[in-house]
C-alpha cells in the first residue's frame, strides 16, 4: 500500500500565504482574530485606573481590542481627538459639553466613576471658609477642565464668582506640590487623587476645606467620536464590557489589581487602595441608573454654568451627547 506524504513545499507555501495575509491585515480563518486598534486619552486620575487595568491584565486584548492608552492633559485632550491621534477619551461629564460646543463631536458611552471626596480644594490655615477666598489666589487647571469647573461650582455655591478671585493655571499634580511647598502668593489649590492624598499627609501645609463629599458633582464618563462608534460597534461594546470586567477583577483580586493600577501612577498597592477609597467606580447596573435621569439633570445644570462662565458660547444639543446602547 502506498502512503501519501504531505508535500513540504506546499506546506511552506501555505504558511507563506498566511503570513502574507496577516501582514496585509486580512484575517486568517481559524488561525487569528484581527484586533481593532483604538487609542484612548486619559490622565493620572485614580478614577480612570480600571482602563489601565483592562489593558495591563489583558482584558482588552481578550475581547478583541488593541488598545493604546495615552496620558494627555484634560485641557488638550479634545485637540488629540480632533487631530485623530486618539479616538476615545475619559473625562468629566461637563467636559463633553465643552468639547462638543467647541465643535469636537464626541459621544459618552458609559460612566466610569463618581468622586466621593477624591476631588477637593485645599487652603492655607488662615482661610476659614470658601467665602474668605474673595480677593485671594487659587491654583487650578485651565478653563474647560474638571478642576476649574469644580472651583467655579464651589465658589458659586458660596456666593462668589471667578471675578472675586485670582486664578493661576496649574495642573492638579504641580498645584498640590506647589501648595505643599508653600509657594508664595498661593492661598488655595484645586487638585484630585492621588495628589490630594499628598496634602492629606501634610496638614502643616494647609487643609482640605471642601471635597466632592460636600459638593457631589464630579462624575467621569468614557466616550468616543461618532465616526469610531458607527464604524466599530462591536469594538465599542467590547470597550464597555472590558471596563466592567476590570471592575470584577478588582473585586475578585484587589491586591493584584491595586498593584497594577498603582504602578501606573507610581503608588504602592496600599497607597492606591487608599486613594481609590475616595471614589466609586460604576458597574453596569449603576450605569443604567445614572443614564436614566441623573446624567440628564446634571448635564443641563452644568451646561448652564459653563455658559454663564463664558467657557462655551452656546449650549450644544445635550440629547446627542450620550449613546447608551452599549451598557445593556
Amino acid at each position: 500500500m502506498t502512503v501519501s506524504r504531505p508535500n513540504p513545499l506546499r506546506r511552506l507555501g501555505t504558511l507563506a500565504a498566511v503570513a502574507a495575509a496577516t501582514s496585509l491585515g486580512v484575517a486568517a480563518p481559524a488561525l487569528a482574530q484581527q484586533e481593532t486598534k483604538v487609542s484612548i486619552g486619559i490622565s493620572g486620575w485614580t478614577g480612570f485606573a480600571p482602563l489601565t487595568l483592562a489593558k495591563e491584565a489583558g482584558i482588552f486584548k481578550k475581547n478583541g481590542l488593541d488598545v493604546t492608552i495615552k496620558k494627555i492633559p484634560q485641557a488638550s485632550r479634545h485637540l488629540a481627538i480632533a487631530s485623530g491621534d486618539i479616538q476615545c477619551a475619559a473625562t468629566t461629564v461637563e467636559t463633553w459639553v465643552v468639547w462638543n460646543a467647541a465643535g469636537v463631536a464626541t459621544r459618552q458611552l458609559f460612566q466610569l466613576d463618581k468622586s466621593y471626596g477624591a476631588d477637593g480644594m485645599v487652603v492655607k490655615g488662615d482661610v476659614a471658609r470658601i467665602a474668605d477666598l474673595k480677593g485671594k489666589t487659587i491654583a487650578a487647571s485651565a478653563p474647560g477642565t474638571a478642576p476649574y469647573f469644580t472651583m467655579a461650582w464651589m465658589l458659586k455655591k458660596n456666593g462668589l464668582s471667578l471675578k472675586d478671585v485670582r486664578v493661576v493655571n496649574m495642573e492638579p499634580n504641580p498645584a498640590a506640590q506647589a501648595f505643599i511647598a508653600g509657594q508664595s502668593g498661593l492661598d488655595a489649590a484645586m487638585t484630585y487623587e492621588p495628589y490630594l492624598s499628598a496634602v492629606r499627609e501634610k496638614p502643616e501645609a494647609g487643609r482640605i476645606i471642601a471635597t466632592t463629599l460636600d459638593y457631589p458633582m464630579v462624575m467621569d464618563t468614557f466616550g468616543c467620536t461618532p465616526q469610531f462608534i458607527s464604524g466599530n460597534e462591536k469594538a465599542v461594546k467590547a470597550l464597555a464590557d472590558s471596563y466592567f470586567e476590570a471592575l470584577e477583577m478588582i473585586k475578585a483580586d484587589p491586591g493584584k489589581s491595586n498593584a497594577i493600577m498603582g504602578a501606573d501612577v507610581k503608588q504602592s498597592a496600599e497607597a492606591f487602595a487608599k486613594s481609590s477609597s475616595y471614589l466609586r467606580w460604576q458597574d453596569r447596573a449603576s450605569n443604567q441608573r445614572f443614564f436614566a435621569g441623573e446624567w440628564q439633570q446634571f448635564t443641563k445644570e452644568a451646561a448652564d454654568l459653563l455658559l454663564e462662565l463664558g467657557i462655551i458660547r452656546q449650549i450644544p444639543d445635550l440629547n446627542s451627547l450620550a449613546d447608551t446602547r452599549f451598557i445593556k
